[in-house]
């Protein structure tokens, strides 16, 4: 990691635009969501990459909300940038734009937060740079950022519960 204590939510921000391809679609001519969902974890990654600057791994998946389907006859553009860090984690927001390639009208199609930690070279968790943000919406996630981490640990600690229970 270099020597970079904090750095801002645009230093992570990343950017995927995809065509809708009808081997993307399901039966209702939209966007699958597991294509989607791979989409999201990809560059929510990527992010969490650029702004440790070292390995990543997912640790969770918080959440994914589908807002609109996404036609065969729209693009697809993910933008996903750092907006909030723990010692090691970091939530990583990502808002999916769905843009009709013949109007040019665009929606906001869905939004996530998953969560990554960074690890060093033995593949143990490492310090990552605290993240400063600037614009409204980077504010807005930042200053909610709280609520959510008590939400991840209510529901890994349910999730931990709930796996002693299951049997194999």
């Amino acid at each position: 990691m270099t020597n970079i204590e904090e750095k801002t939510c645009k230093e992570s921000l990343v950017i995927k635009t995809s065509r809708v391809f009808p081997l993307d679609t399901n039966n209702h001519n939209t966007l699958f969501g597991g294509k989607l969902m791979s989409y999201i974890d990809d560059v929510a990654s990527i992010s969490a990459a650029m702004h440790s600057r070292c390995e990543v791994v997912t640790a969770s998946t918080d959440s994914v909300d589908f807002l609109i389907p996404i036609r065969q006859s729209d693009s697809v553009s993910l933008k996903s940038y750092v907006s909030s860090v723990g010692r090691s984690s970091m939530e990583v927001f990502v808002k999916v734009i769905a843009e009709d390639l013949k109007t040019g009208e665009r929606k906001l199609a869905a939004t996530s937060f998953l969560t990554f930690v960074a690890l060093n070279d033995q593949g143990k968790p490492q310090q990552v740079p605290r993240v400063i943000p600037e614009s409204d919406e980077e504010v807005m996630l930042f200053n909610t950022a709280k609520q959510r981490r008590n939400v991840r640990k209510d529901r890994r600690e349910h999730s931990e519960a709930f796996a002693n229970v299951v049997t194999l």
